[in-house]
């Protein structure tokens, strides 16, 4: 037998065609920080500032007073700090809607916390009558007999 094929060439061995070889990446060597360094972080993200271009947004002055008053109704004095609660807190809401400036949840937590100033205030005289007519109507009856 010989080696040559009838046409005289050599015969070549067939073979699997052959793949690249696999791409592995090399594992990422991170130094470690020395001991009591802070570790690096990435910068913050550039987005654009939370107030827009002017700054951050006014407090209307007038939400501010609103919620104050009403709690020193509530604590300190309850009638007149209840209504002066009341008053700004209803001028301030028109305010903070005119003019787009911050403070409408105190402004709505003042004017809410004086009405239920206001509110204890009148169930407390209501009590309170409750309790005193009954004295004066039984010491008129019984001075008068």
């Amino acid at each position: 037998m010989s080696d040559t094929n009838p046409d005289g060439t050599t015969p070549v061995p067939p073979t699997a065609p052959s793949a690249p070889p696999a791409y592995v990446a090399p594992p990422e060597y991170v130094a470690p920080a020395a001991y009591g360094s802070a570790p690096a972080y990435a910068a913050a993200p550039a987005y654009g500032s939370p107030y827009g271009a002017g700054g951050p947004a006014k407090t209307n002055t007038l939400a501010i007073v609103s919620l104050v008053s009403s709690l020193i109704g509530i604590f300190i004095i309850p009638l007149l700090g209840s209504l002066a609660g009341i008053i700004t807190g209803h001028i301030s809401l028109g305010q903070v809607k005119k003019t787009g400036e911050q403070g409408r949840g105190l402004a709505l937590a003042g004017t809410i916390i004086g009405y239920v100033g206001l509110g204890f205030i009148v169930i407390g005289l209501i009590v309170f009558l409750a309790f005193l007519l009954p004295l004066i109507v039984y010491s008129v009856n019984t001075s008068t007999a």
